[in-house]
């Protein structure tokens, strides 16, 4: 126990400079994958993110969870399918997302940072107009259009709500968008995560990178500051940018 101790102590006085150099800033973190499937890599996480409220910083969490949806579909015997890592998403297959993603996904993480003392609340694009967005064209290599479905790409973010709420909650964003006409699309987390921090810092919104907008891109993972000797599949989460305010 001692030597637990020890080592938080040395993370703290590590953390130090860092902490003063972001402290009032915005972090825009995705959070998914393997760190979903452990309870304790879950309980870390919510750990992380009550600290990093605890100093200063004020983090989004934009999740996915397609390991449960996927679950899901199989359970309600509906198709899989995936096209270069994305979702081919029908109406039922949305309709299972959203269910998952939104109803079930989110809320756990809310709960879960809500009881590390990390006041959270939970948002998907519905809420308040925070994600448009519109169908997602994509092209096969011969340039003709690969249906997805209902699979989309970031139009707008409603930057004034998540300022709203991030002053004295973390938003759990689960990357499902709206469109004009009211339809639900599944999005990528990393590129919800990414729009999400672009916007923030009122640049350009790209769906592949941050820096387009002028954010503080982190292009490594970030590993669990105890330095255990965990493989590096179970590194918690992804930071996708530091966005300044002010």
């Amino acid at each position: 126990m001692r030597e637990v101790y020890r080592k938080r102590v040395e993370t703290l006085l590590e953390s130090l400079p860092y902490i003063r150099m972001f402290s009032g800033a915005t972090m825009v973190i995705k959070y998914g994958g393997a760190a979903m499937s452990s309870a304790d890599l879950k309980d870390e996480f919510a750990t992380d993110i009550a600290l990093l409220r605890l100093v200063g910083i004020k983090p989004i969490i934009v999740h996915g969870g397609g390991n449960e949806i996927s679950g899901y579909m199989k359970r309600l015997d509906l198709p899989v399918k995936f096209v270069e890592g994305l979702r081919v998403t029908d109406e039922a297959a949305m309709e299972v997302a959203k269910m998952v993603l939104v109803g079930k996904v989110n809320k756990e993480i809310v709960s879960l940072l809500n009881s590390k003392g990390a006041a959270a609340v939970g948002l998907c694009g519905d809420d308040g107009s925070l994600i448009k967005a519109k169908k997602l064209v994509k092209r096969a290599a011969d340039g003709s259009e690969v249906d997805l479905g209902l699979v989309g790409e970031v139009t707008e973010v409603n930057t004034a709500l998540l300022a709203l709420l991030e002053a004295d909650y973390v938003p759990v964003v689960a990357s499902v968008g709206t469109g004009d006409a009211g339809e639900s699309y599944n999005i990528n987390a990393d590129t919800v995560a990414a729009a999400l921090a672009a916007a923030l810092q009122g640049g350009e919104r790209s769906s592949s990178s941050p820096t387009s907008a002028g954010c503080t891109a982190i292009s490594r993972t970030i590993r669990r500051s105890s330095r255990s000797a965990r493989p590096a599949t179970s590194w918690s989460w992804w930071m996708v940018a530091m966005c300044p305010r002010g």
